[in-house]
Parts: C-alpha cells; sequence; structure tokens
C-alpha cells in the first residue's frame, strides 16, 4: 500500500490519497485511489468518509453540475442618486486605483531609509542643549549624544548623517581658520564616529560661516564685499582636513564660484582620491534657513548672502551652476531648500546623470512641526507627503531633520 498527505483547507485535517496495490493477476485491476479526509487534531484518526475521485471530479465539471454562480450586483447609491447612462469612456484612470493591492503595484516613487541624509548638531558640551526654533532637535554633544542619535537612527536604517557644528565664539575669526584645525570639533567628531560606526557615511559640511567672525560664507573685504578666490583657497584646506580624519563626502555650501574644481584638486593632491564631493549647486538664498542659523548661531553679522547664494527667482541659472559643478568634477548635486524647489530639483534631473540631492531645511521642518503641535495638520502624514513630493521631483537623497522619524515609520517602528 503506497499513500501520500496534502494539506487541505479543512482545519486541523489533511486529505491522505491511499492507493491500495493488488496482487498482480489478470483477474484483480487496481482499485481507483480515493481520497480519504483524516482529522489531524482527533488521538485516533478516523476517516469522515469518502470523497470524489478526480475522474469523478473531472466528469462533474463537464456535465456542469455545479451551483450557478450568484448574480452579480453592484450595492447601491444614496437615495436621490440620479439613474443614468454610463459614460462612454475607453480609459478609466481610477480602474488602477480601486484596491490597495494595485495602487501599491503602480506607485512609481518610493521612500526608503537608505535615501535619507540626517544632519546633526554638535557642540563641545558635554549634555544635548535643545533648539528652541526645532522642536525635537539638539545641539548634541560630541562625545555622547551624538553617538546616541547615531545609534537609534542606525536601528531605522539610517546610515548617512552631515554634520554641522557650533563653534565657540572665541575660535571664530574673520579668515575661519578654526575650519582646517585638525584637531578642531569637527574631525575629532568624525574620528569617533568612524571609531564607533565604522560602516557609515559622513558628510561634511564645507563653508567658513560657522568660524567667521562675519557669520558669512567667506571671507569679507573691509568694503563688504565677499572675497571668492582667497574664501576658496580656505575651503580647500578645510576639505583636506575632514578627509584626513575619515570624511566620506565633502559637501560645498559656500557657493564660491570655481571651488568645485579646487576643492577636486586639493582633495587628489593629497591622496584622497575616493573623497567624493557633494555640491550644494543651487543654493538659494532663502528664508526658510532661519531656525537653522539659530541652531549654529551663524547669522551674519550684517547684510545677507544674496551676492554669492541664488535668487529665490531664478531658474535657468540652476543649470548654469550645474553645468559648472559637473564639469569641475562633483559627483552629487544638491538643491536647497526641498519642497518650495521642487522645479528646481526636476531640472537638474532631467539634465544631469548624477545623483541628486535635496535639502529639507530647517524652516520646512519647522513649519510642519508647529503646525503639527497646534493640530493643524497630521504631522505625521504631512511629513511623509512632503518628502515623498522631493523623492517624485527627482532627488535621489534628502537631508532632513525628519530622517529617523521618517525611516522609522516605513520600517514600522516608531522612533524616540
Amino acid at each position: 500500500m503506497a499513500s501520500s498527505i496534502f494539506f487541505s483547507p479543512a482545519a486541523n485535517a489533511v486529505t491522505v490519497p491511499i492507493r491500495f496495490t493488488a496482487t498482480a493477476t489478470a483477474a484483480t485491476p487496481t482499485p481507483t485511489p480515493r481520497l480519504v479526509l483524516v482529522r489531524a487534531n482527533n488521538a485516533s484518526a478516523s476517516a469522515s468518509g469518502p470523497t470524489l475521485t478526480l475522474e469523478e471530479c473531472e466528469a462533474a465539471a463537464v456535465a456542469g453540475n455545479f451551483p450557478a454562480p450568484p448574480p452579480h450586483s453592484k450595492p447601491p447609491g444614496p437615495k436621490g442618486t440620479p439613474l443614468i447612462k454610463p459614460l462612454d469612456l475607453t480609459r478609466r484612470p481610477r480602474r488602477n486605483r480601486k484596491s490597495p493591492t494595485l495602487r501599491s503595484a503602480f506607485q512609481e516613487t518610493t521612500l526608503s531609509p537608505a535615501n535619507f541624509v540626517l544632519p546633526l548638531f554638535i557642540h563641545e558640551g558635554e549634555e544635548d542643549a535643545p533648539i528652541g526654533a526645532m522642536p525635537g532637535c539638539f545641539r548634541l554633544g560630541w562625545r555622547h549624544g551624538l553617538m546616541d542619535e547615531v545609534y537609534k537612527a542606525r536601528d531605522v536604517g539610517v546610515n548617512s548623517f552631515v554634520l554641522f557644528p557650533k563653534i565657540p565664539d572665541a575660535l571664530k575669526s574673520p579668515t575661519g581658520d578654526e575650519a582646517y584645525n585638525d584637531n578642531g570639533l569637527v574631525p575629532r567628531t568624525i574620528r569617533l564616529l568612524k571609531d564607533k560606526f565604522p560602516d557609515i557615511v559622513i558628510y561634511t559640511d564645507v563653508a567658513l560661516d560657522p568660524y567667521s567672525s562675519d557669520g558669512h560664507d567667506g571671507i569679507v573685504r573691509e568694503d563688504g564685499v565677499i572675497m571668492n578666490d582667497e574664501t576658496v583657497h580656505q575651503l580647500c584646506k578645510q576639505a583636506v582636513s575632514q578627509a584626513r580624519a575619515g570624511a566620506d563626502v565633502v559637501s560645498p555650501s559656500d557657493m564660491m564660484d570655481g571651488r568645485v574644481g579646487a576643492l577636486r584638486a586639493a582633495l587628489d593632491a593629497e591622496g584622497f582620491h575616493d573623497v567624493s564631493i557633494m555640491s550644494y549647486t543651487a543654493k538659494y538664498a532663502s528664508a526658510f534657513y532661519g531656525p537653522f542659523r539659530e541652531a549654529l548661531d551663524s547669522n551674519p553679522r550684517f547684510g545677507d548672502k544674496k551676492t554669492y547664494q541664488m535668487n529665490p527667482a531664478n531658474y535657468r541659472e540652476a543649470l548654469i551652476e550645474a553645468q559648472a559643478d559637473e564639469a569641475e568634477g562633483a559627483d552629487i548635486l544638491l538643491v536647497k531648500p526641498g519642497l518650495p524647489y521642487t522645479d528646481v530639483i526636476r531640472l537638474l534631473r532631467d539634465n544631469s546623470a548624477l545623483p541628486i540631492a535635496a535639502y529639507q531645511v530647517s524652516g520646512e521642518y519647522s513649519m510642519i512641526k508647529a503646525a503639527g503641535v497646534l493640530k493643524m495638520i497630521d504631522e505625521e502624514r504631512v511629513m511623509m507627503e512632503s518628502l515623498m513630493c522631493i523623492r517624485r521631483a527627482g532627488a535621489d537623497i534628502i537631508l532632513s531633520y525628519f530622517a529617523r522619524q521618517a525611516a522609522g515609520i516605513l520600517c514600522g517602528a516608531k522612533s524616540n
């Protein structure tokens, strides 16, 4: 006797087709196999009775001996719904949106923790200091608070970080020399992070404003002009110092002309051929940066940044900057701010094969947080929608203060 077991939809039961094999004689044919339903949860397995053979099932199908299907009907509309002739439409796009499964299958843009870079503010103190204009953000102590934040971010899949230092006023100068101190706050932090988390990607900010006593991204001449070439000289030393400490990507945010090519040459001359450059290609002179400048205490002491950052009214100009940065050796092109400038993100995406980054800046973050606290919006849903819109516009990576919170939602865990 030979037998095999198949799982059946019946609860706690298996179907056992049993084939009885007789002695091979001409007068004794082999019986047709029959299916027997066995209850696996009974102490003594007993058969519930024979079922139809495969041949009997097929014969019933051929004869059409099955119950008629139920009549098709649609639920009625509310009372007063007009009776109309359906529109003669060849295409009804809603057909592809009629169920969660279909909507998920046809979704064109996705978000993943791998798309996020988490900006982190650091300072020399031991304790974390809350930033009033950015609820939920802190100036992190570089020895302890920073390590804890990186650990939590990694736990939800965020493995890329960009560092922004709050420099003591006593170390600031008109020429920003502290920017390239090999034992300064940023190089020390990079070395510590790489020792604790060697597989993370560390982006750095290359600009003089955190180190400048004038609060500008470059050296300021006596007549108030921001000096371009002299500033680039300082930025090269800053980038090399950061690379020496272990930075994976240096990110010039200063908007000086020619700085990408100069940085590439300086890095290569020191043997850092594998250190990438993420250029702030289209960084606009935006009012959305206010909370960030509070976080770093880096407001300009006078004037504004309009002579080097881009005019928010300009669109085509971004192409000039992108073409220059790409020709000079940039590895990634960044647009800042993010959501208000999705048209520029799309412009760069359509005109460059390089990866595109976008910075969802402090003002964007704080507005969503504030409106959420006031119950004017659903903070979580608006946060996720804003990030998705930036991705849809063409950004490969997004620098966002929401990175850990959003990643927690994406992986099904609430970050705290």
